[in-house]
Protein backbone atom coordinates (compact mmCIF):
# COMPACT_ATOMS: atom_id res chain seq x y z
CA UNK A 1 0.00 0.00 0.00
CA UNK A 2 1.65 3.82 -1.06
CA UNK A 3 1.24 6.50 1.53
CA UNK A 4 -1.53 8.00 -0.83
CA UNK A 5 -3.50 5.01 -0.32
CA UNK A 6 -3.00 5.59 3.87
CA UNK A 7 -3.58 8.64 4.19
CA UNK A 8 -7.23 8.08 2.19
CA UNK A 9 -7.98 5.50 4.14
CA UNK A 10 -7.11 7.23 7.00
CA UNK A 11 -9.10 10.41 5.86
CA UNK A 12 -12.11 8.21 5.36
CA UNK A 13 -12.27 6.78 9.07
CA UNK A 14 -12.23 10.20 10.53
CA UNK A 15 -14.73 11.52 7.87
CA UNK A 16 -17.25 8.71 8.95
CA UNK A 17 -16.17 9.03 12.96
CA UNK A 18 -17.29 13.16 12.07
CA UNK A 19 -20.46 12.12 10.19
CA UNK A 20 -21.82 9.80 12.88
CA UNK A 21 -20.84 12.28 15.73
CA UNK A 22 -22.68 14.88 13.98
CA UNK A 23 -25.49 12.78 13.51
CA UNK A 24 -25.65 12.07 17.20
CA UNK A 25 -25.55 14.89 18.06
CA UNK A 26 -28.78 16.27 16.00
CA UNK A 27 -30.19 13.21 17.90
CA UNK A 28 -29.56 14.57 21.15
CA UNK A 29 -30.80 18.67 19.87
CA UNK A 30 -33.89 17.04 19.22
CA UNK A 31 -34.67 15.14 22.77
CA UNK A 32 -33.52 18.03 24.67
CA UNK A 33 -34.64 21.15 22.52
CA UNK A 34 -37.62 19.54 20.84
CA UNK A 35 -38.43 16.78 23.33
CA UNK A 36 -38.53 14.03 20.65
CA UNK A 37 -37.07 10.69 21.06
CA UNK A 38 -38.08 7.18 19.76
CA UNK A 39 -41.92 6.36 20.91
CA UNK A 40 -42.39 10.23 22.19
CA UNK A 41 -45.98 11.01 21.51
CA UNK A 42 -46.94 13.81 19.15
CA UNK A 43 -50.10 15.30 17.44
CA UNK A 44 -50.50 16.32 14.23
CA UNK A 45 -53.58 17.28 12.34
CA UNK A 46 -55.72 16.10 15.23
CA UNK A 47 -54.47 13.01 15.85
CA UNK A 48 -52.16 10.92 18.30
CA UNK A 49 -49.04 9.43 16.89
CA UNK A 50 -46.20 8.01 18.70
CA UNK A 51 -42.69 8.57 16.93
CA UNK A 52 -40.75 5.92 14.96
CA UNK A 53 -38.12 7.74 13.01
CA UNK A 54 -37.23 11.41 13.35
CA UNK A 55 -35.41 12.74 10.07
CA UNK A 56 -32.41 14.96 11.65
CA UNK A 57 -30.95 15.33 7.60
CA UNK A 58 -34.23 17.60 7.46
CA UNK A 59 -33.35 20.41 9.79
CA UNK A 60 -32.06 23.48 8.27
CA UNK A 61 -29.81 25.87 10.43
CA UNK A 62 -31.56 29.07 11.17
CA UNK A 63 -30.54 32.59 10.52
CA UNK A 64 -30.28 32.56 14.73
CA UNK A 65 -27.76 29.49 13.93
CA UNK A 66 -30.58 27.36 15.91
CA UNK A 67 -31.88 24.17 13.82
CA UNK A 68 -35.52 23.92 12.09
CA UNK A 69 -37.35 21.23 13.43
CA UNK A 70 -37.01 17.94 12.04
CA UNK A 71 -39.57 16.00 10.07
CA UNK A 72 -40.90 12.97 11.75
CA UNK A 73 -42.52 10.07 10.99
CA UNK A 74 -45.25 8.05 13.93
CA UNK A 75 -47.59 5.30 13.97
CA UNK A 76 -51.41 6.04 15.45
CA UNK A 77 -51.17 5.63 19.23
CA UNK A 78 -54.20 2.63 19.09
CA UNK A 79 -51.78 1.08 16.74
CA UNK A 80 -48.18 1.88 17.71
CA UNK A 81 -46.44 -1.50 16.69
CA UNK A 82 -48.90 -2.55 14.09
CA UNK A 83 -49.33 0.10 11.76
CA UNK A 84 -47.10 1.47 9.07
CA UNK A 85 -45.28 4.74 10.17
CA UNK A 86 -47.12 7.61 8.48
CA UNK A 87 -44.90 10.93 7.56
CA UNK A 88 -45.54 13.63 9.53
CA UNK A 89 -43.71 16.20 8.51
CA UNK A 90 -42.68 19.23 10.77
CA UNK A 91 -46.61 19.80 11.21
CA UNK A 92 -46.59 18.07 14.92
CA UNK A 93 -46.49 19.60 18.79
CA UNK A 94 -45.36 17.06 21.41
CA UNK A 95 -48.58 15.76 23.28
CA UNK A 96 -48.59 17.02 26.50
CA UNK A 97 -49.28 14.43 29.00
CA UNK A 98 -51.87 15.62 31.31
CA UNK A 99 -54.11 15.64 28.43
CA UNK A 100 -53.88 11.94 27.62
CA UNK A 101 -57.11 10.24 28.10
CA UNK A 102 -55.72 7.47 30.15
CA UNK A 103 -53.59 10.10 32.68
CA UNK A 104 -56.70 12.11 32.99
CA UNK A 105 -58.21 10.80 36.48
Amino acid sequence: MDYGDSVQKVLLRKIQKAEQDLLQLKLDYCRFIFGLSHRTRVISNGNSYVVRSVDVESMERLDDGCFSRPEVAGSPVDKPDTADAVNLGVDWTLEDPVTRPETRR
